[in-house]
């Protein structure tokens, strides 16, 4: 069975939740206003396309590859990038919604994050060296054993984490930002 390929298609305003997007490679496509929500795309190929107003929340995203991907104005709620195929794994974010979203050991270098929502999510053991986090909410979210080397912080805000438990060399943050790397001293900072 040929395995279904389709190239630069613009899909606007479909609601696959009731009409699945049928599996298969898609090359230079953009999807716009779509709703993939609860969404199995195990096994889908995405490469240079762009998800812009859509809602992928929850979808599944099992041995997935996202080669040159963006999201803008996406609802990207719960997903497990760490179950996406990792070869090749390339993806920006601008305007989206990631609450809920798990990034553990995923490597993202050189990741944007832009006028992005990452509430609670998780980076855990991931590789975000050079990742820049522009105008972020990262309220709540968990960086634990996560590579942040060169990353940018300088405007992301609501941020808490230990620079004892993360490898942060050549990291750039605001000094409002820096109560967030002293939270677990429970001190009591002004200016």
């Amino acid at each position: 069975m040929a395995t279904l390929f389709i190239e630069e298609k613009t899909f606007d305003k479909v609601d696959f939740t009731k009409n699945p997007l049928e599996k298969g490679e898609y090359e230079y496509c953009t999807f716009k206003n779509c709703d993939f929500s609860n969404a199995d795309l195990s096994g889908f190929v995405f490469l240079e396309c762009e998800f812009s107003g859509c809602n992928l929340s929850l979808a599944k995203l099992s041995k997935t590859a996202l080669r040159g991907i963006r999201f803008k104005d996406s609802k990207l709620l719960g997903l497990i990038f760490d179950s996406c195929n990792e070869f090749g794994l390339e993806l920006t974010f601008n305007s989206c919604t990631l609450d809920h979203c798990s990034f553990y050991q995923v490597k993202l270098k050189k990741t944007t994050f832009k006028d992005s929502r990452i509430h609670q999510a998780d980076f855990t053991e991931a590789d975000l060296g050079g990742a820049v986090f522009d105008n972020c909410d990262l309220y709540s979210t968990t960086f634990e054993n996560t590579i942040l080397e060169k990353a940018d912080f300088t405007s992301a805000y609501n941020y808490t984490f230990d620079p004892e438990l993360n490898r942060i060399k050549k990291a750039k943050f605001s000094i409002a930002g820096i109560a967030g790397l002293l939270a677990k001293y429970d001190i009591d900072i002004k200016g």
